[in-house]
């Protein structure tokens, strides 16, 4: 992503403070918020020195963006790991999405998207961590719009949008009532939305 850091050089005590610094402002932003926490505070969190930081990341907007991009990067991986389970199945693999998703955001220590965290601190278009947030949204809904038309039903777009519509919900829901809270649905929601949709009418001969 074009806001993020440049990589980090070759240098091992270099790398090393960058990576510390990332973690701890996972760990902070994650707990905290972005706006609540200065970078005197991922300093610290991190044990390493001001400079450093500054080495790494021009800026605070920099870290939010490096970390966003990290997080990313993650969560693609664990969407792609579970979708890896039924290649050629698209309906389980959206079962399966959303029976994962259902254990996530009923997670006693769940703390909501930082995507959506993000995007509500930050309103402003052009902030590089809503740049890397709205980037991950649009991104899920392609991918969930992919899905959709490999099931063959007849709007596949609407549906896709269903759902994503039901992840957000999620996210909200888990963040907000935890795990007793109507997130522990999302499987069965998506599944009822799915089984309900049109499949497409065939091809007159």
């Amino acid at each position: 992503m074009s806001s993020m850091s440049a990589a980090p050089s070759a240098n091992a005590p270099h790398a090393s403070a960058r990576r510390r610094l990332l973690d701890a402002a996972a760990t902070l932003f994650r707990r905290e918020g972005i706006r609540a926490i200065g970078v005197d505070t991922v300093v610290a969190e991190a044990g390493v020195c001001k400079m450093s930081l500054y080495r790494a990341f021009p800026s605070k907007d920099d870290l939010v963006a490096a970390f966003l991009a990290e997080t990313d990067q993650r969560y693609w991986q664990w969407f792609d790991a579970i979708l890896a389970r039924a290649p050629d199945d698209p309906r389980r693999q959206l079962r399966d999405l959303f029976a994962a998703l259902a254990k996530f955001t009923t997670r006693p220590d769940f703390r909501g998207c930082p995507f959506v965290n993000t995007a509500v601190e930050f309103r402003e278009a052009g902030h590089p961590g809503r740049v890397v947030a709205v980037a991950h949204k649009r991104e899920l809904r392609r991918r969930l719009d992919d899905l959709c038309r490999r099931l063959g039903v007849a709007d596949p777009t609407a549906l896709a949008g269903q759902l994503h519509l039901l992840m957000e919900g999620a996210y909200s829901a888990g963040n907000t009532l935890g795990p007793d809270g109507p997130a522990a649905l999302v499987a069965v929601a998506a599944e009822a939305l799915v089984a309900a949709a049109a499949p497409r009418r065939p091809a007159p001969p």
